[in-house]
């Protein structure tokens, strides 16, 4: 019983081993065509390029620079006439402004016309600036004036204002020293030298400017 099946085993082995051989040479031809075939395709080349020998030889010719620009003419010179005028001819009449201090709200620069820059020891305002009205006071028709005392110093600003009195009271205080802050004035000046002095100044709040 053992002989038959150990033959019968053999050829088993025998016709599977031929098989697999069988299929690994047809596997191993049929991928030397294809290799065949893809080398032969049209179009495509594999190895070195053939450069031409003229190309290689070729030689590029650089061009010539343009022509330097021809410098423009000079301008022609222009004559001017000189002209005579007489100062004898010109007459200016300058109108002389006079500008209140009060109303307004803005910058006001004084009447150096009508001041006397020579007199010294007199309180001259060179630069005004008229104070904010209260919007209260405004509404309500409220009119009034604040004095005040402050020290103008040598160089004309204005420092430590004191209000001495107000009508109506405390109503225009804060906006008259605002105000008085930002005024100039001509200092005083003694031997030469410009030095401080104490000075009063009233400033009105009227609402028909």
């Amino acid at each position: 019983m053992k002989a038959p099946r150990m033959l019968v085993s053999g050829l088993l082995a025998a016709v599977v081993t031929f098989g697999l051989f069988y299929l690994m040479v047809t596997l191993v031809f049929s991928n030397i065509n294809r290799n065949a075939e893809s080398e032969n395709l049209p179009g495509i080349h594999f190895g070195p390029v053939d450069i031409p020998q003229d190309a290689a030889s070729k030689q590029r010719i650089k061009p010539k620079p343009p022509p330097p620009p021809k410098e423009p003419p000079p301008p022609p010179r222009m004559q001017v006439s000189q002209a005579n005028v007489d100062p004898t001819v010109l007459n200016l009449n300058i109108p002389n402004l006079d500008v209140p201090l009060v109303g307004g709200g803005g910058l006001f620069l004084g009447n150096f016309a009508a001041v006397d820059r020579g007199a010294e020891g007199d309180v001259i305002p060179l630069v005004r600036i008229q104070p904010q009205y209260p919007r209260d006071a405004q509404m309500k028709g409220i009119e009034g004036w604040v004095k005040m005392e402050f020290t103008i110093t040598p160089v004309g600003t204005v420092t430590n204002p004191r209000v001495l009195e107000s009508k109506p009271p405390r109503i225009f205080n804060r906006e008259a020293i605002r105000a008085i802050l930002k005024w100039k004035f001509k200092p005083r000046v003694v031997d030469g030298n410009a030095v401080e002095r104490q000075a009063t100044q009233t400033i009105e709040f009227n609402l028909g400017g």
